[in-house]
C-alpha cells in the first residue's frame, strides 16, 4: 500500500519514515525533495501554487504543512490553497483514498479560562491564523466528509529547543501568570497519524494530540532549570496566579482508540531530548 505525505518538513517527513518502517510504499512532496532521506520518494511541488504529481496506487494521505510565518497570508497558503490543490491533485488522479490526515492546531480552540477542551469544544478562533485553519478543516469536510483531522498541541522533541537554549543561556523569565500549556512530542504526533491511520477500523473526524498532563508554562520551566542546573529570571511582576488562563487539552479520544504515548509528560520528553544527541530514535 502507498502513502503520500503532503508537507515533509521535520513532522512530514517523521511520519513517512515510520510508514515505510512499517512497510509502506511512501512519496513525499516538499519543494526541495532532494533533501528527503531514503527511503521516502521525493515528489518536487509547491502545494501553494501548483497542483501535485499523486501517484495513482496512494492509498493513504497525510497533510502535514506548516506556514512560513505566523501571518494570515502564510497560513493560507500554507493550509487552505495547499490543501484546494491536494484535493484537486487527488480527483485528477482517480485514485480512491481510503485515509486522509490533516494536520491541524488546538488553537482552533478558544478557550482561554484555564479549562478542559474536547473534540466537541467551539471552534470559534479568535486570531487571523487560527481562523484559516478552522476554515481548512471545514474545506477538508465538505469535500472528503470521511477524512480525520487531528488537531495538534505545541510540538516538541528533537531541533525544536528553543526553550531549553533559553534556559540554558539565563534569558528565561518566568511567567507572571498562571497560564496553561499543552504541548506533545514530535514523535508521539508522528505515531498517532500512523496508528489512526492503520490501526483504528472506524476513525473519528477529528482528535486532539496532545500529552497527559497540560500544566502551567512555568512548572516546564523551573523543571528544565532544575535538569540543566540553571537560574531563571523572576517574574516582571506578581500577576494574579490564581486566576488561570490558556486551555487544557483532553487527550482522551487518540487515548481510546489504543494509542498509548511514549513520552506521556513533559518530563519524559524533555528528559530524553537533554540525555540524546537529537537524531532520530524510532
Amino acid at each position: 500500500m502507498s502513502v503520500l505525505i503532503a508537507g515533509c518538513g521535520d513532522l512530514g517527513t517523521e511520519i513517512g519514515l515510520r510508514f515505510a518502517d512499517a512497510g509502506y510504499q511512501v512519496a513525499g512532496i516538499r519543494r526541495s525533495p532532494e533533501v528527503l532521506p531514503d527511503p521516502i520518494t521525493g515528489l518536487r511541488c509547491d502545494l501553494a501554487t501548483q497542483r501535485p504529481p499523486v501517484p495513482t496506487e496512494t492509498k493513504i494521505v497525510v497533510m502535514a504543512t506548516s506556514p512560513d510565518a505566523r501571518t494570515e497570508d502564510a497560513y493560507r497558503a500554507a493550509y487552505l490553497r495547499s490543501l484546494e490543490h491536494l484535493l484537486d491533485g487527488l480527483d485528477a488522479a482517480d485514485t480512491t483514498v481510503e485515509r486522509m490526515i490533516l494536520v491541524s492546531s488546538t488553537a482552533v480552540h478558544d478557550t482561554n479560562d484555564g479549562g478542559w477542551i474536547t473534540e466537541d469544544s467551539a471552534t470559534e478562533a479568535s486570531t487571523a491564523t487560527a481562523a484559516v485553519l478552522a476554515e481548512t478543516e471545514r474545506l477538508l469536510h465538505a469535500r472528503l466528509p470521511q477524512a480525520t483531522i487531528l488537531r495538534l498541541a505545541g510540538l516538541y522533541g528533537p531541533g525544536r529547543t528553543r526553550l531549553i537554549d533559553r534556559v540554558r543561556t539565563g534569558t528565561a523569565q518566568l511567567p507572571s501568570t498562571k497560564r496553561y500549556t499543552n504541548r506533545i512530542h514530535r514523535d508521539d504526533a508522528a505515531a498517532a497519524i500512523v496508528h489512526l491511520a492503520t490501526a483504528v477500523s472506524d476513525p473519528a473526524s477529528v482528535y486532539l494530540g496532545a500529552d497527559d498532563e497540560p500544566c502551567p508554562r512555568a512548572d516546564v520551566m523551573r523543571f528544565l532549570a532544575d535538569e540543566i542546573g540553571a537560574t531563571l529570571l523572576p517574574a516582571a511582576d506578581s500577576g494574579d496566579l490564581n486566576a488561570p488562563s490558556g486551555k487544557r487539552v483532553s487527550n482522551r479520544r487518540l487515548t481510546g482508540t489504543g494509542f498509548a504515548l511514549r513520552y506521556p509528560t513533559y518530563r519524559h520528553g524533555y528528559r530524553a531530548i537533554l540525555s540524546t544527541d537529537g537524531v532520530r530514535h524510532p
